[in-house]
């Protein structure tokens, strides 16, 4: 009698027992770090925090943002956050006084015990700084505003940050154009200073 051998398909599942897939991993970036700590990101939050009028997502995301991160005793102090975020306690908002008291007790308690563990600081040179001043003065005389208002502050900080915080072409152009729109289109530089128009929509749709 002949014999025949019958190999039989493997089902899904044993073929998964006998091959395990590699776990998957996510390489992290520096900035994701918590004690990685983007000097002008701290900046902008901070701005975006101050301002006047500002509807509560801006308030919301910027105190997200600021809760990932634990800057250093001397970012702190340079950068006056930690007052800014303080004063944010006794927002009318309750979402937001509440958020911005989790920011501020994660810090402090970080800041009582581990004191002297610095954060890895990331900051602008002066030429970028400089270029940067100037942008903002453009933007305050397009607004009709006082020079360094925080309104133009933020715009730029805006503009910066959609241009990977780096003096490129296309921020060169964008801050060109959003002076343009501000200084010859009054209805729109309108709806910029009362706030009905966001700073994100409003630079974001001149974006290159």
């Amino acid at each position: 009698m002949e014999r025949f051998l019958v190999r039989r398909a493997r089902s899904p599942q044993s073929s998964r027992r006998t091959r395990s897939e590699p776990p998957a991993y996510r390489q992290a970036t520096l900035e994701s770090l918590k004690r990685v700590v983007v000097v002008e990101d701290i900046k902008r939050w901070k701005a975006m925090l101050e301002l006047p009028g500002q509807p509560k997502e801006n308030l919301m995301e910027a105190l997200g943002e600021l809760k990932k991160k634990i800057p250093s005793k001397e970012v702190l102090l340079s950068t006056k956050i930690g007052h800014t975020v303080n004063r944010m306690r006794k927002h009318s908002d309750h979402d937001v006084a509440s958020l911005a008291k989790d920011v501020y007790m994660e810090w402090r308690t970080f800041i009582k015990h581990h004191s002297n563990r610095p954060s890895i600081e990331v900051k602008s040179d002066p030429k970028t700084e400089a270029f940067r001043k100037n942008a903002r003065k453009l933007l305050c005389e397009a607004l009709d505003l006082e020079i360094d208002h925080p309104l133009a502050e933020n715009i730029e900080r805006e503009a910066f940050h959609l241009s990977s915080r780096l003096i490129s072409a296309p921020y060169r152009r964008m801050v060109r154009a959003l002076v343009f729109s501000l200084k010859h289109k009054p209805e729109i530089r309108a709806e910029v200073k009362t706030g009905t128009l966001t700073i994100p929509a409003f630079v974001q749709s001149h974006k290159k």
